[in-house]
């Protein structure tokens, strides 16, 4: 379609020379033939390259004429010609086609929808909201991130990692709101990777960050595209790598890993109430076990005394210290687990739920556990399982055994010390400068903007 008002080309181009830089999937395709030129600019992640290929650049050689071309482009219903740089920029980032005939600027929609490959998520799952996932594409990935975050503002930079795997990531960021030095700083220690072979995004956040001996992520893996785009427009950094279909996003605090995207959907009570579970949770698959073996070894006097002859009853047949008891119980539900992960999945929770069920019974019916023992490693099983975020469920599933080490040898004085303990290595750790147990991601005292913490 045609316009008395229309963008000069060299306008244009200055613009978006402007607006486009640090953005590594810009493409900008020089068409040469026979004194004929023409110039197309667009997205790689958002635009289809069969399209551009068949319409646009063959269309070109085998026309030879501008003046046929553009009535060929014109000819199509979703051809249009922008107005101003802000409907050019918009256009751009939505997955259309920059066209540069003399000095005219035409916008062919090539949008690329890679519906076909993605797939529902399947570690963190959500009651409503958008189900699809990362891929292991990488441009795939980029484009389900760009079609939610349609601004200049979010660069990409590409990068390699690996000396012998070569493999490629890509940094994101929103660069008003993300704080330089953390974007330095990641950078330095991405050059400083010396491993030879990367395959997972686990793997680089293993070897970037420090302490490397930590018993709890200080970075985020998640597979989906929505919390990628929402920590982004908090000011973090994502980083997506290539034949894996998880994102990682930095920095990353505490609170972070017990936030589900459901909180952000449901009206702000009921989120607050369902985080608040989740914290319940913790307190619950940490310190239960450890308790269990205070009260019963040490301090049986601070329960009610109906409760202390319950336990006691229970326990009247089981021939060892509750010690023992705790840690059995716990390592055959750590041996379920593992297991209905590692077999197929066709027999794997059949499998795990009738040993679960087979074992519970027969080690009690055997006087080997006490009832009230199976109770307890239910209710650790499940509160553990609470935690959103795969990455720190798995460390707090190792904490809840040095709570009971500790329990057993200075019985709840022990667990008092280990608590205050704990307190203080969340304290000190730090993922790029920001305080671990920091409760809000974002700096309100930061110029202009919301900053990540």
């Amino acid at each position: 379609m045609t316009s008395e008002q229309h963008l000069n080309a060299d306008q244009a181009k200055k613009c978006l020379k402007e607006q486009l830089n640090r953005i590594g999937d810009i493409e900008q395709r020089e068409l040469k033939n026979e004194g004929e030129h023409t110039l197309l600019v667009y997205l790689k992640s958002m635009c289809d390259p069969v399209m551009i290929n068949d319409n646009l650049i063959n269309r070109f050689y085998e026309l030879n004429s501008l003046d046929l071309y553009e009535q060929f482009l014109r000819s199509f219903p979703s051809s249009m010609e922008p107005k101003d740089e802000q409907e050019l920029l918009r256009n751009i980032l939505r997955g259309c086609v920059a066209i540069f005939i003399r000095d005219r600027v035409l916008l062919f929609d090539a949008v690329l929808v890679n519906a076909s490959f993605i797939q529902p998520a399947s570690t963190e799952n959500v009651i409503q909201g958008p189900d699809d996932s990362f891929t292991e594409n990488i441009e795939v990935n980029l484009n389900l991130v760009r079609h939610r975050y349609q601004t200049t503002d979010l660069k990409t930079e590409f990068m390699t990692v690996g000396k012998i795997s070569q493999t490629r990531i890509i940094i994101m960021y929103d660069a008003l709101k993300v704080e330089e030095t953390v974007l330095q700083e990641l950078k330095k220690r991405l050059s400083e990777l010396k491993t030879d072979i990367v395959q997972s995004a686990s793997e680089i956040e293993r070897h970037t960050m420090h302490p490397r001996f930590r018993l709890y992520p200080t970075l985020m893996l998640t597979e989906r595209p929505d919390r990628t785009v929402l920590n982004i427009s908090q000011g973090k950094i994502a980083i997506l790598m290539d034949s894996t279909g998880y994102a990682l996003l930095l920095p990353a605090i505490f609170n972070d890993f017990f936030t589900a995207m459901d909180d952000k959907i449901q009206l702000p009570p009921i989120g607050w109430f369902l985080k608040a579970i989740r914290y319940i949770a913790l307190f619950v698959t940490v310190l239960m076990p450890s308790f269990y073996v205070a009260f019963t070894s040490y301090n049986p006097e601070i329960l009610r005394m109906q409760v202390t002859l319950l336990i006691a009853g229970s326990r009247a047949t089981v021939p060892y210290p509750s010690f023992f008891e705790v840690i059995f119980m716990l390592l055959a539900m750590e041996f379920l687990t593992e297991a209905s992960v590692r077999l197929p999945k066709a027999i794997g929770q059949t499998a795990t739920t009738v040993g679960g069920l087979i074992l519970g019974t027969a080690a009690t019916e055997a006087g080997l556990v006490s009832n009230i023992m199976i109770i307890l490693v239910s209710a650790v099983a499940i509160t553990n399982f609470v935690i959103p975020i795969t990455m720190m469920s798995s460390g707090i599933r190792v904490t809840k055994y040095l709570f009971i080490v500790l329990a057993t040898f200075f019985g709840l004085v022990g667990i008092v010390l280990g608590v205050v303990a704990m307190i203080m290595y969340l304290t000190s750790l730090r993922s790029f400068g920001k305080p671990y147990l920091k409760m809000f991601a974002v700096d309100r005292n930061k110029k202009g903007d919301q900053r990540s913490g």
